[in-house]
């Protein structure tokens, strides 16, 4: 029995490699940073080559530094930024544009378009998800409408569309497969979550080809071969990075939860084979498909949770390390009446709201970088509990627990004080790569390495719980503040400006 799993996360900011054996120990890990592109305020890309080349040189990488001869790795598991939307030619495999990242706001102004159609409804009723320029739907509509000939070709399915995990699938299989899974087309505003198929009514209102969609399979399952110099390797999972997390937080039964905290923050609650309809700005989305069973989930999405810090360091110069946040951060007892609201690309849920921008409120005579600093990490609790307060009222049900991961995570300043503003005791595990870990679970689990779900169970370990020690009415002052600080960013834009 081979029991090595290879797991490459190709994440936002860098594409990674994690080599596991099957009692989940990590063996290697290799990772490469990834050019962000800003051509206009607003827009972010990637170079969809360097997405590949990275991700396949870290592959390489980890096999070669870890020692194992890459014929004993039973399967690869890929995850993925979500929504991030890449078109190229079938033919040569070059992309015809750059890939429009998940963050990019230029088209804002289709989703409206969407809206004034009366779409929106069928939008949510359909797909689940909350009419936004953050899903793949409008980017695809977007590059077709400016690349000359690009529609007329996609057409005939001489370009194609896919997310992430897409795009690398099919560059790992020599062009062969052209896949997704269930959880990553449901991110893209034009599946239909219930029927599991595309959606005709959407793909007509944006004049998208359906011959240049993927085909959806499941989430675990062999679709095709990864080819090395030395080795063919099977590709068994596939999962978009937030539910790949739930799945490696083993989140498996309804009620089950976890908050990711990266380059943004991703909240997801298993809801079970019932897909749950929001009436608190959540996403409702899928979970997993494993077989032909489908287990989804409610979702809220911090667009700025981890970026806020990159901010304070990149652009602020506030301090030379990401991790230094941690250190001034406690140097203060509070942030002194300071809130800063990171909406520097709008606002995700609950608010759903394009056209916010960033602020820093509270600001005195008195305050200093570490008062900033502090309020730049305790924005990141802060938004994550606004989702929190949404779930609760959806499942109107009290979360007993609340599972963490991502690299923010490591924070305990941070953790403690999500622990304090939530009420809601936190639960860090030992292995806090989860998104790799949840996409090698898939991959072991279509090859046979683990036998079920009970076994991944077993596996998971805590290593860290925090416990809210912060009183009532503390936590009523402070969010009573952070409301008002949300209030001041909201419609910070005028719609006709954004284009």
């Amino acid at each position: 029995m081979k029991k090595y799993l290879l797991a490459l996360d190709q994440g936002t900011t860098s594409s990674r490699a994690i080599l596991f054996d099957r009692d989940q120990n990590i063996l290697a890990i290799s990772q490469r940073e990834l050019t962000q592109i800003y051509p206009h305020e607003g827009w972010v890309e990637q170079n969809p080559m360097e997405i590949y080349s990275s991700q396949y040189a870290v592959m390489v990488e980890v096999l070669a530094s870890s020692g194992i001869d890459p014929n004993e790795v039973a399967a690869i598991g890929i995850t993925n930024q979500r929504e991030t939307t890449i078109l190229w030619d079938k033919e040569t495999g070059r992309p015809i544009y750059n890939a429009i990242v998940w963050q990019c706001r230029r088209t804002a102004p289709l989703v409206q378009e969407l809206l004034d159609q009366g779409l929106g409804d069928h939008i949510r009723k359909t797909t689940g998800l909350v009419p936004d320029a953050y899903f793949s739907a409008t980017k695809i509509k977007w590059i077709l409408d400016h690349v000359d000939g690009a529609r007329e070709r996609a057409a005939k399915g001489e370009i194609l569309f896919g997310t992430v995990d897409c795009w690398l699938t099919w560059k790992l299989t020599g062009g062969k497969v052209h896949i997704t899974d269930a959880t990553n087309a449901s991110r893209t505003m034009l599946y239909d979550i219930h029927k599991l198929d595309w959606d005709d009514t959407l793909l007509k209102a944006l004049d998208i080809p359906r011959a240049m969609l993927p085909e959806v399979r499941s989430s675990s399952e062999v679709y095709g071969y990864a080819a090395l110099p030395d080795a063919h390797i099977p590709i068994a999972g596939i999962a978009g990075d937030q539910q790949a997390a739930l799945f490696g937080q083993t989140c498996f039964a309804p009620g089950d939860a976890k908050n990711t905290y990266g380059t943004g923050c991703f909240l997801l609650m298993n809801t079970g084979t019932r897909a749950i309809e929001s009436k608190n700005g959540l996403l409702t989305t899928i979970a997993v498909k494993l077989g032909d069973t489908v287990q989804y989930a409610l979702e809220g999405s911090v667009f700025v949770g981890g970026a806020v810090i990159q901010w304070l360091r990149d652009e602020m110069r506030f301090f030379g390390e990401a991790r230094d946040a941690e250190y001034y951060a406690q140097k203060v007892k509070d942030t002194g009446g300071v809130y800063l609201v990171p909406a520097f690309t709008g606002l995700g849920a609950p608010h759903w709201d394009m056209y916010a921008r960033g602020c820093l409120v509270g600001i005195t005579r008195g305050t200093k970088r570490e008062h900033i600093i502090r309020a730049a990490q305790e924005s990141i609790a802060y938004q994550s509990n606004d989702l929190l307060l949404a779930m609760q009222r959806d499942c109107n049900t009290q979360l007993a627990e609340l599972n963490v991961d991502g690299g923010a995570s490591r924070d305990a300043f941070l953790m403690q004080f999500q622990a304090d503003i939530s009420g809601c005791p936190i639960r860090r595990p030992v292995i806090r790569e989860t998104t790799a870990l949840g996409a090698a679970y898939l991959a072991g689990l279509a090859v046979g390495v683990w036998q079920d779900q009970d076994e991944l169970k077993q596996l998971w370990r805590c290593d860290t719980v925090f416990q809210p020690e912060m009183d009532d009415a503390t936590r009523k002052i402070k969010l009573h503040g952070w409301d008002k600080a949300v209030g001041r960013s909201l419609h910070w834009m005028e719609p006709e400006k954004e284009s």
